[in-house]
């Protein structure tokens, strides 16, 4: 081959950059075109061809989940006794009640039952005593929930607003005393926990009416009856067997 020389010389050099200048450019557009291929979502592909939420990374889960909220109900409410001191006049089957007080509809350790129509609450005029025997309720009612948390004493009637009358036409039999604010019907416990007044012997709790008895015994009451088919027992001439009172006892006050 002849020499190179001169003209020819330069030519050549000047080729071989030109050539050296391509070869960068078209590594380049390879690996352009490679990373466009890649599939979206691949894993192998770079971060700027992965797909983007709004533009934005995709968030991550949190490493540890924030606890369920949890909330609690608020407790219930429920009505204040008006207290005032009382008075009873006469006797109970021949009597008036002067400034009574009234046993609220319900608490948390009780609930009233109208015998007449046969409901929870009892209706308002129909719960009305001396102030001495809604205490005595109230205390008897606490006592007897805070041994037994999941039981509310079941409470009857008491007397009219100002006491007197409460025969058969103020519903069902009526009322032959509960004249002067220190009667109250108090329903035995049901052998099967509802919130109900029982309607025979057969649907109490022997052993926990036994214990009401013994509990208003306690507190001061002059006299109790209760139903000749419940067996319920006591002090005699202090506690009577007395028909219709199978499914209630029924307190007085001295």
């Amino acid at each position: 081959m002849p020499p190179v020389t001169g003209d020819r010389h330069q030519r050549a050099t000047r080729r071989s950059g030109r050539a050296a200048l391509v070869a960068p450019l078209a590594a380049g557009a390879l690996v352009a075109a490679a990373v466009t291929a890649a599939p979206a979502g691949d894993p192998a592909a770079p971060a700027a061809s992965r797909p983007m939420h709004g533009g934005r990374p995709p968030a991550r889960a949190p490493a540890h989940p924030a606890p369920p909220l949890v909330t609690h109900s608020p407790a219930p409410r429920y009505p204040r006794v008006a207290w005032r001191r009382s008075l009873a006049l006469g006797v109970p089957a021949g009597g008036r009640l002067i400034r009574g007080v009234r046993l609220p509809r319900e608490g948390a350790d009780f609930f009233t039952w109208d015998p007449v129509l046969r409901r929870s609450p009892n209706r308002p005029w129909r719960r009305w005593g001396t102030d001495r025997l809604v205490r005595t309720v109230l205390r008897v009612a606490r006592a007897f929930h805070a041994a037994h948390a999941e039981r509310r004493l079941a409470v009857g009637d008491l007397s009219r607003p100002h006491g007197g009358d409460f025969g058969p036409q103020y519903g069902y039999i009526g009322h032959a005393s509960h004249q002067n604010g220190l009667d109250v019907d108090v329903y035995y416990p049901r052998a099967d926990r509802r919130e109900l007044a029982p309607k025979y012997a057969s649907d109490i709790d022997r052993r926990l009416s036994q214990e009401l008895v013994d509990r208003f015994l306690a507190a001061g009451a002059a006299t109790i009856f209760v139903g000749p088919s419940t067996g319920l027992t006591g002090p005699a001439g202090r506690v009577q067997v007395l028909v219709n009172h199978d499914n209630h006892l029924h307190v007085r006050l001295p």
